[in-house]
C-alpha cells in the first residue's frame, strides 16, 4: 500500500495505476461503513485509491473541524488490511494553496435540506470533490447512502459538468440497533448513545406507516416529528420526505422517497434517512 501526500506524485502513480481505478473519499476516522465502500471498490476494481482528507471548506464557523475526530495510523492499518493499493492524504495547504479562490457550486438540490442547515457546506463538498475526481482520475467513486444529499449532489454535479466517472453509491451501515455508523457517534455519552437510536426509530415508523398503505407526506413527517419529541435528549433540525432526484417536498408519496432527518441529541448533530422504494 503506497501512503501519497503530493498532488504531483499522486497524479505520476496514477499513470502505472491498472484500469479500472475505484476511488473511495473520506474524511478518516475510518468505520465500518467506509470499509463497506473500500471492500465494494476492492472487488469491482484492479486499483483501489482512497483519500483521507478532512476538509476545512465543508465546515461552518460553528462547526467541529478542530475537534472532528483523526486516527490516521489506525485508518492505514485497517486499509491495509482491505487491500487498498492507495492511501491519498494531502494537507490542507496542499490542496488549498494561497490564494485559492476557485469554487464548484451545485444549485437547486444545495438549497434545502443539510445545504438550508449549514450554508457553504456543499460548495466545500462539490469543490473539494472535483479536485479530487480531477487529480485521482478515477473510474468509479464510492459514496455512502447515509450521506444521501451529497450523494445527490455529487451525481449532479458529475452529470452537468460531463465528468468521465461513475457514482456508486452503497448501502448505509447500521450498529445492530439501527443507528447509523458515523465518526461523529464517538462524540455522544453513554446516555446520548442511547438516545441516538431515536432517529432510526422514527425512520422504520415512517417505513411501517408506508408499508401499512400511507401516502400522506405530511402524516408522515408528522409521525415523524411526534415519535422524536418524546426523547428528550433530541432537538429536531429537519424531518423531510422528498423527491429522490430533485429534493423537493412531496405532499403524497410516490415511490421512490427520500425520508431523511437531522437531529442533534445533545451537542452531536445526526443525519440518517432511508428510501421508500
Amino acid at each position: 500500500m503506497k501512503i501519497i501526500d503530493k498532488i504531483d506524485g499522486m497524479k505520476r502513480l496514477r499513470r502505472r495505476l491498472a484500469e479500472p481505478v475505484g476511488l473511495v473519499p473520506t474524511m478518516g476516522y475510518l468505520h465500518q461503513g467506509h470499509l463497506a465502500l473500500v471492500k465494494r471498490a476492492r472487488a469491482e476494481n484492479p486499483s483501489v485509491v482512497v483519500s483521507i482528507f478532512v476538509n476545512p471548506t465543508q465546515f461552518g464557523p460553528q462547526e467541529d473541524f478542530d475537534s472532528y475526530p483523526r486516527d490516521t495510523n489506525r485508518d492505514l492499518a485497517l486499509l491495509g488490511k482491505e487491500g487498498t493499493d492507495v492511501v491519498f492524504m494531502p494537507s490542507v495547504a496542499e490542496m488549498y494553496p494561497e490564494p485559492f479562490n476557485s469554487w464548484i457550486e451545485v444549485g437547486k438540490v444545495t438549497e434545502r435540506l443539510e445545504g438550508a442547515s449549514r450554508p457553504g457546506h456543499f460548495k466545500g463538498v462539490t469543490t473539494v470533490c472535483a479536485k479530487l475526481f480531477n487529480i485521482i482520475q478515477p473510474t468509479t467513486a464510492y459514496f455512502g447512502q447515509k450521506d444521501a444529499q451529497q450523494a445527490v449532489v455529487i451525481k449532479k454535479m458529475v452529470a452537468d459538468l460531463n465528468m468521465n466517472l461513475e457514482i456508486v453509491t452503497i448501502p448505509t451501515v447500521r450498529e445492530p440497533d439501527g443507528l447509523a455508523v458515523s465518526s461523529r457517534n464517538t462524540y455522544l455519552n453513554p446516555h446520548e448513545r442511547q438516545a441516538a437510536v431515536v432517529l432510526y426509530q422514527a425512520l422504520s415508523l415512517a417505513q411501517q406507516l408506508w408499508s401499512q398503505g400511507e401516502r400522506d407526506a405530511h402524516r408522515l413527517r408528522q409521525e415523524m416529528i411526534g415519535l422524536v419529541k418524546k426523547q428528550p435528549l433530541a432537538s429536531i433540525d429537519y424531518i423531510s420526505v422528498a423527491d429522490t432526484e430533485t429534493l423537493d417536498e412531496l405532499d403524497m408519496v410516490n415511490p421512490p422517497a427520500l425520508v431523511s432527518l437531522a437531529v442533534k441529541i445533545g451537542n452531536t448533530r445526526l443525519i440518517d434517512n432511508i428510501v421508500l422504494q
